[in-house]
C-alpha cells in the first residue's frame, strides 16, 4: 500500500543552475547529492530537511540518451504556503517570474517559473 509521495523527478538541462534556483531563490535546502562517477549525478532538494516529499534534479539530456522512452516533461506541481502574499513578494523581489494571484474555489493561487521556464503553482493553505 502506498502511503506518501516520496520523491518527484525533475529533469533539467542545467543541474547547477537549477540547484541555485531552488536553494538561493526559492529557499529549499539540499537533502543529498550523488554522483556515480560516470557523469550521472542527481541532487535532492526540499523545502526543509524534515519535508516528507523532495525533488530530485536529474540531467535531462543524459537521461534522454539513457532512456529515450521516458517522459521527461515537467511535472505539474502544486506547493502550499501559509502566507501567499509574503511568498509572492519574496519570489518577485528575487527576480523570479510570477503569475498573477488568482482566487480559485480551493484558495488563492499563483504560478512561478524556474530558469528553464518550467512553471509550478503555489496555493495558500492556512
Amino acid at each position: 500500500m502506498i502511503n506518501q509521495v516520496g520523491q518527484i523527478m525533475l529533469y533539467v538541462h542545467n543541474q547547477d543552475e537549477s540547484v541555485k534556483f531552488w536553494t538561493e531563490q526559492v529557499g529549499f535546502v539540499i537533502i543529498s547529492e550523488a554522483d556515480n562517477g560516470q557523469g550521472m549525478k542527481w541532487i535532492e532538494v526540499a523545502p526543509s530537511k524534515e519535508a516528507q516529499t523532495s525533488i530530485i534534479l536529474h540531467n535531462k539530456d543524459l537521461i534522454a540518451k539513457m532512456q529515450p522512452e521516458l517522459n521527461l516533461g515537467t511535472p505539474s506541481l502544486m506547493f502550499f504556503t501559509e502566507d501567499l502574499d509574503k511568498l509572492y513578494q519574496n519570489l518577485s523581489d528575487k527576480g523570479i517570474t510570477v503569475g498573477e494571484i488568482v482566487n480559485m474555489p480551493s484558495g488563492r493561487v499563483f504560478n512561478f517559473a524556474d530558469r528553464e521556464d518550467n512553471y509550478f503553482a503555489v496555493m495558500e493553505k492556512k
